[in-house]
């Protein structure tokens, strides 16, 4: 009878011992037989292996073992006797819950019967939480494709959005290069309209110029009536 168990101690089912050391279920029962085999003791319900925290341990043992299974087996029962010869040789405190067990054989049906069920209501909520967990796992990917769709809308909607900004940037430039432009022209032609009509002003002083002198000319030398008249207009 096995005395290194601890009270409220975890148990665990074949497929959980699986899933938490990572091997197949029917590697399990293979390791758990050859345990057996060398006389290792384990917690059973009928037929049906219990395992607990340190069955755990002597199943990673045969696991990484480089060893023939056989002979870490062999270790591994040594090392479990030794813990059950300092279990029993020291005096344990036993729990209420354990000194009040019914003697009735039927009672005592009935409280295995009860920690079966909360054996089974626990693996119900474990079962559920890795259910919970997977599905989190879902989400959790779904919002990372989510996140990586956004990021690339915004990408691609910055892009676009430079794209337009350079567009309208070079219009810009254009346009102002051509008013430039233009107003460059409207000032050439203003300024030669100016120096054209500055010529033309200067050649009608000249002709005014001309016109007084031969005036004062002919005033200064006055003739005969049609002698003056006609030198007014002589070139």
């Amino acid at each position: 009878m096995r005395r290194d168990i601890q009270p409220n101690e975890r148990a665990f089912s074949s497929k959980e011992v699986a899933e938490e050391v990572g091997i197949a279920t029917p590697t399990v029962r293979k390791y758990g037989q050859i345990l057996e085999r060398n006389g290792y003791e384990f917690l059973k319900d009928g037929d049906r292996r219990i395992f607990v925290q340190t069955d755990i341990g002597a199943l990673i043992a045969l696991r990484d073992t480089d060893k023939p299974l056989d002979d870490t087996a062999k270790d591994i029962v040594s090392q479990q006797k030794e813990r059950l010869e300092e279990s029993s040789g020291t005096e344990v405190a036993i729990s209420d819950t354990y000194e009040n067990l019914p003697q009735d054989p039927n009672q005592l049906k009935e409280v295995l019967m009860f920690v079966v069920n909360e054996l089974a209501a626990t693996r119900e909520m474990n079962a559920k939480l890795t259910n919970d967990m997977a599905q989190l796992k879902t989400t959790v990917s779904r919002l990372q494709q989510d996140h990586h769709v956004i990021s690339s809308t915004i990408g691609n909607s910055a892009q676009k959005t430079n794209v337009k900004i350079e567009k309208l940037t070079e219009q810009q430039k254009n346009y102002y290069e051509t008013m430039l432009q233009q107003e460059q022209q409207k000032s050439e032609l203003l300024q030669k309209e100016i120096q054209s009509m500055r010529e033309e002003q200067q050649k009608e002083w000249r002709s005014q110029n001309d016109f007084n002198n031969r005036l004062e000319e002919a005033i200064q030398r006055p003739k005969d009536k049609w002698s003056l008249f006609f030198s007014l207009f002589r070139k």
